[in-house]
């Protein structure tokens, strides 16, 4: 009624003005204005009816709104905090109806989140569109009043809501849980790897860098020890040029500051070793270079400076060479004092006994065929006790197992009264004298005639026969002792020594047995001689390393490539011996190298002679070798061997053996032994 009386007022002033437009006036109303009033008052009716129905779907229906309303703000002020309630008062006159944003937007407590909650739909309402309900709740200390409101907030959820909602939950919290047994099971990995990666450190890298990072080592750990030598090079070349020049200041700089760079450099090798008050000398000494750099340069001095040095570094590296050669095989063939000393002991003890004690048990064995022989040359009586012992040890039935010692008459007591007092268990030993074997004389045997002979006798004592360390000579490893000795060449006269056996085990002195050795007399040699394991790789350890190929005897007997194999441990068939007569053999090749064209001193080249197409290859794990010599042998391969082989200059019983493998040999002395500590021998 108002809009009419409106209207009817305006057109009665109209009516003042005009009379005439008035009917066109309401026409115009009534066909343009009245519809859209008509639909704009349906579109706010349309919203308010949505905006009741999404209020109805928290509580119970639309009839009932106006009673939530009621209770709603009668709660209120329990529910909700006074900034609570500002922030929505706010929120509402500023924004319009309350938006779930403006919490999320504004600074509410940190007690305060947002849940937001899957409306399932059953199956009996399945046309019924999926909603999301978001619930709002705070979170307070626990107790009454707590959980009066948060039944209150969670009065409309239905029990499958609460059945999901805390499924969910222990998902999370089994989720939880793994993921902290997961780290726990990775930190624990870490650390395992961790330890065993230290446990592999080698002793001589600590100290030096970190073990934890020692594959992160820089390939550049000795740059600064690189640097102060090649200062001290042009030092010295510079220091020449100012002595030529007179220059008297800067000569007495430069040898003050090579002086005290090689006092920090000393014998460094990393930079780590370097003393802390290295970086200060290299500083020095880089100013005094660039002031003689400024005042003596010469390009053409300098040059010849640095060839004359390298000239004389290179003759002093062959010299060291050659030293070191003949040092390393003085030390390998010299008798160490503790041992020395023991044979000195027994021998002394021995002689004290009455002869009926002299004897060993069980003679009548020492010619029994059907016993395991063993065959053993040696002037080392530790040595020797090792091998018997470490056979005896790892044997299954040590009764059936017999040892042929031969040694010299220097040693010859002390060998007896070793095995007197330390039986190795029911084995059978007996001990001989080499030089009590008449037979072996210079008219039968080619070596005793040639060491007799006025040649030999120049190449060993001559003292102006160049084997000087200044005079140099190329073949320092053959010029050793152990060829002058019979005990080294009597392997090649074994049935005569041994007639009455068909079968022996020959050993060395440097090896160790770790298996029971009985299964190689079973070893069919297929009419061969001699049960060898050969050492040739692709292209080493061949006839043509020791042989002299460039000799037609040798060219035209022997192939060049034929595959070399290892004293030390070899299976002797002592009847095809006899029937291929071996020993005439290895005279007819000992007689024609009696001017040593053929091969240099030694056993192995005429023994490759000698049992040519005669060999029986066995399996490598028989006899390993190389422990006096070749540090990188796998550990697995050694603990697998039956026998195992400190062939080179590192024996095991002197100073300089490798660490590594000496407990393979040490194991099998007791160092506890009387004789043992008052020489002074110990691990």
């Amino acid at each position: 009624m108002a809009l009419k009386r409106g209207f009817s007022i305006s057109g009665l002033n109209k009516n003042r003005r005009g009379g005439s437009r008035l009917p066109i006036v309401v026409v115009i109303f009534f066909c343009v204005l009245s519809p859209l009033i008509f639909f704009v008052g349906r579109g706010l009716y349309t919203t308010s009816s949505s905006t009741d129905q999404n209020l109805n779907a928290v509580g119970s229906g639309k009839q009932h709104l106006n009673w939530r309303e009621r209770l709603a703000l009668q709660h209120v002020k329990s529910i909700f905090s006074k900034e609570v309630i500002d922030v929505i008062t706010s929120s509402t006159a500023d924004l319009g109806p309350l938006s779930l944003d403006s919490f999320r937007k504004n600074n509410l407590s940190a007690s305060w989140k947002v849940i937001g909650v899957d409306t399932s739909v059953e199956d009996n309402a399945a046309s019924e569109p999926n909603q999301t309900a978001t619930v709002v709740k705070q979170e307070a200390p626990k107790g009454k009043d707590d959980n009066i409101s948060d039944d209150d907030s969670r009065s409309g959820d239905t029990p499958a809501k609460l059945a999901r909602r805390q499924l969910r939950e222990k998902r999370h919290e089994k989720r939880a849980a793994e993921l902290l047994r997961q780290d726990d099971e990775a930190i624990a990995r870490l650390e395992s790897a961790a330890i065993e990666r230290s446990k592999l450190v080698d002793g001589a890298v600590l100290g030096k860098y970190s073990i934890w990072r020692k594959e992160m080592d820089s390939e550049n750990s000795d740059s600064t020890v690189r640097l102060m030598r090649d200062q001290l090079i042009m030092a010295r070349v510079y220091l020449s040029i100012a002595k030529m020049k007179s220059k008297l200041d800067l000569l007495q700089e430069l040898q003050t500051r090579i002086k005290e760079s090689q006092r920090v450099l000393g014998d460094s090798l990393a930079d780590s070793d370097l003393h802390p008050s290295a970086p200060e000398k290299i500083k020095a000494m880089g100013q005094v270079l660039s002031k003689a750099r400024e005042q003596l340069y010469d390009c053409k001095l300098v040059t010849g400076k640095l060839r004359a040095m390298l000239q004389t570094a290179d003759e002093q590296v062959r010299s060291l060479k050659k030293q070191s050669t003949f040092l390393s095989q003085l030390a390998a063939k010299t008798v160490p004092n503790g041992i020395h000393c023991l044979s000195m002991r027994l021998t002394i003890d021995y002689y004290l006994l009455p002869l009926e004690k002299r004897k060993f048990p069980r003679s009548e064995n020492l010619e029994n065929p059907n016993l395991y022989h063993y065959a053993l040359f040696s002037d080392n009586v530790l040595a020797a006790s090792v091998v018997v012992n470490s056979t005896i040890m790892n044997a299954k039935d040590s009764s059936k197992h017999v040892f042929h010692l031969v040694t010299d008459k220097l040693n010859f007591g002390a060998m007896n009264m070793w095995f007197l007092l330390n039986p190795p268990g029911k084995a059978t030993i007996h001990v001989e004298n080499v030089d009590e074997f008449k037979w072996l004389n210079s008219s039968y045997c080619p070596v005793l005639r040639q060491l007799e002979s006025a040649a030999m006798k120049e190449y060993y004592f001559k003292a102006n026969h160049p084997t000087s360390l200044s005079s140099g000579s190329s073949n320092l490893k053959y010029r050793n002792p152990k060829y002058l000795s019979m005990l080294n060449h009597l392997r090649f006269y074994l049935p005569e020594v041994y007639p009455k056996l068909d079968k022996i085990l020959f050993l060395d002195d440097d090896i160790v047995v770790q298996k029971d050795l009985t299964k190689l007399w079973s070893v069919d040699l297929h009419g061969k001689v001699n049960g060898a394991v050969e050492t040739c790789g692709e292209s080493f350890h061949r006839f043509d390393k020791y042989l002299n190929f460039s000799n037609p005897h040798i060219a035209r007997n022997f192939d060049p490539n034929a595959c070399g194999w290892a004293y030390g441990m070899n299976i002797f068939d002592l009847k095809v011996w006899k029937k291929k007569d071996i020993t005439g053999i290895y005279h007819k090749w000992q007689n024609m190298n009696e001017d040593r064209v053929l091969w240099k001193l030694g056993t192995l080249p005429p023994g490759l002679i000698t049992f040519y197409n005669l060999t029986h290859p066995l399996e490598k794990t028989w006899h390993v070798l190389g422990l006096g010599y070749n540090p990188s042998i796998d550990r697995s391969e050694i603990e697998s061997a039956a026998v195992v082989h400190y062939n080179g200059n590192m024996k095991p019983w002197l100073e300089l053996a490798m660490t590594k493998y000496r407990p393979y040999w040490t194991k099998y002395i007791k160092y506890d032994h009387p004789y043992l500590r008052n020489c002074n021998l110990s691990e």
